[in-house]
């Protein structure tokens, strides 16, 4: 496994034994090249096939660590580890034919990544990079949901661009987690109200599906926005 300089990730937080990753994605050749050894032949063709070096890089980078971690976790070569796609296109593991019950997800705004691994439950990361936007209510208005909305045109400034993205991460991760992809319009639930300002963590319910139990937690900090959601239904039960 790679140690020290080599590697382009690094620990970031364990939440309830999840834990969560940073990827530098800034440019570095050696990185990148370290990073493709790592890819499989239908991945290489794939990375051939982006034409803007960002996305190639953010592909390799993050593809390649999450190959890294998995082996590490499942004791296993690289060369025995694949990957499928559920209906709405979340990866999942394949180890000798079969899914393994590890759960991964990945996110990426440049030049920063997330990458969270779980056994077993469903999980959704989300990292955003707080660029100020030209109409953030209009964008909220197609994305967010009645109190959010609210909050968000009761803050100006630099706090309006924080809790935007704030929200949008926490959503985002949600979405992810449920593995719905934007099948789900985003507007059709809110985040917990404690959680739309202040509170970083909470339990929240799809609005239509009450039976399922998810944490959702702010990850925010100084670089980046980012939020994680956890599937806690079984601890229900």
């Amino acid at each position: 496994m790679m140690t020290g300089e080599e590697s382009w990730w690094r620990p970031l937080r364990i939440v309830d034994g999840i834990r969560i990753f940073h990827v530098d994605l800034a440019p570095n050749a050696e990185h990148e090249t370290r990073a493709a050894a790592w890819l499989s032949a239908e991945e290489l063709e794939r990375r051939s096939r982006f034409w803007i070096d960002r996305a190639r890089r953010d592909f390799t980078l993050c593809r390649a660590a999450v190959r890294v971690m998995l082996c590490e976790q499942l004791g296993c070569a690289n060369t025995r580890l694949s990957f499928g796609f559920g209906d709405h296109g979340k990866p999942f593991a394949i180890l000798n034919g079969l899914r393994v019950p590890v759960s991964f997800n990945v996110s990426h705004s440049a030049p920063h990544a997330l990458i969270a691994l779980s056994s077993e439950r469903r999980i959704g990361v989300d990292v955003e990079m707080r660029e100020a936007r030209r109409d953030i209510d209009g964008i909220a208005e197609s994305v967010f949901g009645a109190d959010e909305r609210k909050a968000l045109a009761s803050t100006g400034g630099d706090d309006k661009v924080r809790l935007f993205f704030r929200l949008w991460t926490m959503k985002e991760a949600l979405i992810k987690a449920l593995g719905t992809g934007f099948s789900l319009a985003p507007d059709r639930f809110e985040v917990p109200s404690a959680m739309i300002r202040d509170v970083d963590s909470g339990i929240f319910r799809f609005p239509h599906l009450p039976a399922d139990t998810w944490r959702l937690e702010d990850l925010g900090e100084s670089r980046f926005a980012a939020a994680l959601a956890y599937d806690v239904s079984a601890e229900d039960r």
